[in-house]
């Protein structure tokens, strides 16, 4: 019986800034929001911070983003390890084609035991979940038995890897989208505001939007103002939702 996956998104990397000695300059916010204030006043050597309503940093970046001076997000960067995601669901993350990704490989690891994520609306349904839950096992007695004949098609190879690999890369075409993939995936704040901004709203699909509102949460406790602007909310059906008046397309 296919095993049903859970979301977990961790944050594995995360910009540090060493403010340099030579620059007469102190701040009142840690090492990732400070670098976006300092590529700012570096713009405009403003390192004295001669207007006192933007001399605090959160002061300074609330700024910057009312006036739309969006490039100086692009300096700190995110990386996140993203499991229990939907193969369906990195479709659509992997257009956001500012990100750096890295992800799981379906020639090289063997999806017979893979687990499945399940749309929101069939698994509250008891009898549709089972109508999926049955769909995903025979899918996965077809591959299995696909990658075995390949794996007996190829037996003349001897290199075994690539005797295995080319098995899977024909027999993966059977999986489905609900297949549970892994991925890793890097972007500067300006990328990850945008993507949070776009796939967060309710009118998203439900998966790559709780996606979204995860990364926010993490991201929000590394960057509290970058990211302080989404206000969270909790739509009729129990999902969650983010939005901010200060986002804006590339």
């Amino acid at each position: 019986m296919a095993v049903e996956s859970s979301l977990t998104v961790e944050l594995v990397a995360c910009s540090q800034f060493t403010p340099p000695a030579s620059i007469p300059w102190e701040t009142d916010a840690n090492s990732i929001e400070a670098l976006v204030e300092f590529a700012g006043r570096a713009c405009y050597e403003t390192f004295d911070k001669p207007n006192p309503r933007t001399a605090s940093n959160g002061a300074y970046i609330r700024h910057i983003m009312e006036v739309g001076h969006l490039a100086l997000l692009e300096h700190p960067c995110a990386t996140l390890y993203i499991r229990g995601i939907s193969r369906s669901a990195t479709h659509e993350l992997v257009r956001h084609r500012h990100f750096s990704f890295s992800q799981l490989s379906q020639r090289f690891v063997h999806s017979g035991q893979s687990e499945v994520v399940v749309p929101a609306l069939i698994r509250e349904d008891e009898e549709l979940y089972r109508l999926f839950m049955n769909a995903v096992d025979e899918t996965r007695f077809a591959y299995n038995e696909l990658v075995d004949a390949l794996e007996q098609k190829f037996d003349g190879e001897p290199n075994a890897l690539l005797r295995k690999k080319q098995a899977r890369q024909a027999a993966r075409a059977i999986l489905p989208n609900a297949t549970e993939s892994r991925i890793v995936v890097t972007g500067n704040f300006r990328s990850w505001r945008h993507f949070i901004g776009m796939r967060a709203t309710e009118h998203a699909d439900v998966e790559i939007r709780q996606l979204a509102v995860e990364c926010l949460k993490l991201l929000r406790s590394q960057a509290p103002v970058v990211f302080g602007d989404f206000d969270i909310a909790t739509l009729a059906d129990g999902s969650q939702m983010a939005t901010s008046p200060y986002v804006t397309d590339f």
